[in-house]
């Protein structure tokens, strides 16, 4: 026992002493590990609500490109529709070609209007139309 009981009590109070701040340093470690976790987990909170936000506006996006898609494809179905129908329709001077008066204007028209007829097999509206106006274009010429 080669210390006396003064020099234990010097010593023990200083290894309480550096207990005491090894322990203070201890919490405010933890005590900033927790904040720093805290503000970690925010973050990432905030990052979860952003993708999530944008992936919801990324499913509108792609609703939206849908029905334009569907939209345009249907209007490029329509277009390439009528131009079928108009490639169809024979312009209507070619069937008076040769007719050189009224009776024989008169006669053919009677006989296209019995073959395109819209109620006939071979009939078509379009065609019965530029026949018609053909027919009243080259009536007024002949009456002028």
């Amino acid at each position: 026992m080669g210390q006396t009981l003064e020099e234990q009590r010097l010593e023990l109070e200083a290894q309480r002493q550096q207990l005491e701040q090894d322990q203070e340093s201890f919490l405010r470690k933890v005590q900033w590990e927790t904040e720093r976790i805290e503000r970690e987990k925010q973050l990432f909170d905030m990052k979860l609500r952003i993708l999530e936000e944008e992936l919801q506006k990324l499913a509108a996006d792609k609703e939206d490109f849908e029905r334009q898609k569907a939209f345009y494809d249907r209007v490029s179905q329509y277009e390439a529709q009528q131009s079928i129908q108009e490639s169809n329709i024979v312009r209507g001077e070619l069937f008076f070609i040769g007719v050189e008066n009224k009776a024989s204007l008169k006669k053919r028209y009677k006989d296209l209007i019995k073959i395109y007829h819209p109620d006939n097999t071979a009939g078509d509206n379009n065609t019965v139309q530029e026949i018609n106006h053909e027919y009243e274009r080259l009536r007024m010429v002949m009456e002028a």
